[in-house]
């Protein structure tokens, strides 16, 4: 975008100084590497180490202090901020002269000795100086950050720039992923990868994205879930599995909600819901140990202890403290809806009963849960994947973990006999029928992998971004993710 004739133009003196560093011979896009022998925080933390020592850092210029013949340049590499200090004495006249057309973004590459300065700040005395590479645009300002919301998601790479704990907020979601697939392979179970694009949107209910493969003539689909094919692995054999990917919900956008997001999934064969139980309340209190050496987070000013064992709610008879009416009693869709009505939740007139409780339970039970604690024995008419409850058949072996009232694991005892699977599939294309586009289509390939015989098995799913959420006190998914959808600038 131009700017109005004499009005100041920070790209044009930028690129003003670049042609001034080709004119002399330098261009800083030339430089095709540069060999950094040490960095930032290690320096700082390991003066006695490198002090006096001859090292080579490299980053980006974010800070500039001059003092006649001298300057006070501060350089941020991957992991932090250091001092460097260029004399002219020292550099040469050419050297040191290359900072009048430097800038705040450029990144540079500087070889000198360690000291400490006066005020005791681990220091880099300059004795070479490289240009690596020239930013053509400001960087945010230093003191306020970056503090438009909207320009921060957009543009993340300045976001990460200018505030640390935004740095730290992905820090900890990679540790995260690589705390768990530590800790799965440590119980056993083999990592996959499943298909993206599915014939059949299945394993859960959800508005899919569609798109379309030109050489099959085929529409397709990006996946709701990673339920059944890791299912369909089950019966081939592999006994505990498991993927961390990518899922796609062609729903709203929100705090809470992200187009796509991040799911981890995994089955265990031979096991059921206690057991995931278990391996849930090892894993996320280890997790938080690990981590931040302590069990004991806040988040959103609620103090969460993560530590086991977590507390166990009964859905149906929570349901019934609050409302005083059992879920069974409520036979249609008109009885929930007059049920929602009574008790002041708004609720889309479109929803089928069992959609509705669905969320009388989201409004009434579950805000109250803040410690994790287990939502358990969810009925069926809710829980189409998990096995029956033998001792009430109305209910089913199923769980859902609750974290400062938040919905983080849902999980259960897989259903594997495929007779009831059917009846449980073919009920509901009742509801598609009457156009709930959210339930997929009868996915017959699945019944097929079931009838070959799937034993005894409990599976566990848990969205990633939510938990980090919860481990870095952030109140929107779209604080966890680091591209967040977005509607592009007009």
């Amino acid at each position: 975008m131009g700017e109005q004739e004499g009005h100041f133009n920070p790209r044009e003196v930028r690129l003003t100084k670049l042609r001034r560093l080709r004119d002399a011979g330098i261009d800083p896009f030339s430089v095709t590497r540069f060999n950094a022998t040490a960095l930032s925080r290690d320096i700082v933390e390991g003066f006695e180490k490198f002090n006096g020592k001859r090292l080579s850092i490299a980053g980006r210029i974010i800070a500039i202090r001059r003092h006649g013949r001298a300057a006070f340049v501060d350089v941020l590499d991957t992991l932090g901020r250091i001092q460097t200090h260029w004399r002219e004495d020292v550099l040469g006249e050419a050297q040191f002269r290359l900072l009048d057309d430097m800038d705040l973004g450029d990144f540079i590459g500087v070889e000198g000795d360690v000291f400490k300065t006066r005020r005791q700040e681990v220091t880099v005395q300059a004795h070479v100086i490289t240009i690596l590479s020239k930013s053509l645009r400001d960087l945010p300002e230093k003191h306020h950050g970056l503090s438009n919301i909207d320009l921060r998601y957009r543009q993340r790479y300045l976001d990460l720039i200018a505030n640390p704990e935004v740095r730290r907020v992905f820090e900890i979601r990679a540790q995260t992923l690589a705390f768990l697939r530590e800790f799965l392979h440590n119980r056993g179970f083999m990592e996959v990868e499943t298909p993206v694009l599915q014939t059949i949107a299945g394993g859960g209910e959800a508005r899919p994205f569609q798109t379309y493969h030109n050489a099959l003539g085929l529409p397709l689909y990006l996946r709701i879930a990673l339920e059944l094919h890791l299912k369909r692995l089950i019966v081939s054999g592999i006994d505990r599995v498991y993927e961390i990917g990518r899922v796609f919900r062609n729903e709203g956008i929100s705090t809470r909600h992200n187009p796509e997001f991040t799911m981890l999934e995994l089955y265990q064969a031979y096991t059921d819901y206690q057991g995931m139980m278990e391996l849930t309340e090892s894993m996320l209190g280890s997790l938080t140990q690990h981590l931040f050496g302590t069990t004991h987070l806040t988040y959103q000013d609620h103090a969460i202890d993560w530590a086991p064992p977590y507390g166990r709610v009964d859905l149906v008879e929570r349901l019934f403290e609050k409302t005083g009416v059992r879920w069974e009693t409520v036979k249609s869709r008109g009885d929930a809806h007059a049920l929602a009505q009574k008790l002041g939740i708004q609720i889309d007139r479109g929803l089928d009963r069992a959609q509705a409780m669905d969320k009388i339970v989201g409004a009434v039970v579950e805000p109250d849960l803040i410690q994790p604690t287990f939502l358990w024995h969810h009925p069926a008419d809710i829980s189409p994947l998990a096995k029956r409850d033998p001792e009430n058949p109305f209910l089913t072996e199923r769980f859902e973990l609750f974290v400062a009232g938040r919905e983080l694991v849902n999980a259960f005892s897989e259903l594997n006999d495929p007779l009831d699977q059917r009846e449980r599939f073919v009920a509901q294309q009742l509801a598609r029928a009457q156009g709930n586009d959210e339930i997929p289509p009868l996915d017959e390939d699945f019944l097929v992998a079931l009838e070959h015989g799937m034993p005894p098995t409990g599976g566990f799913g848990m969205g990633i971004d939510r938990l980090i959420m919860l481990l870095t006190d952030s109140s929107s998914i779209r604080d966890v993710i680091l591209f967040p959808t977005m509607r592009p600038l007009t």
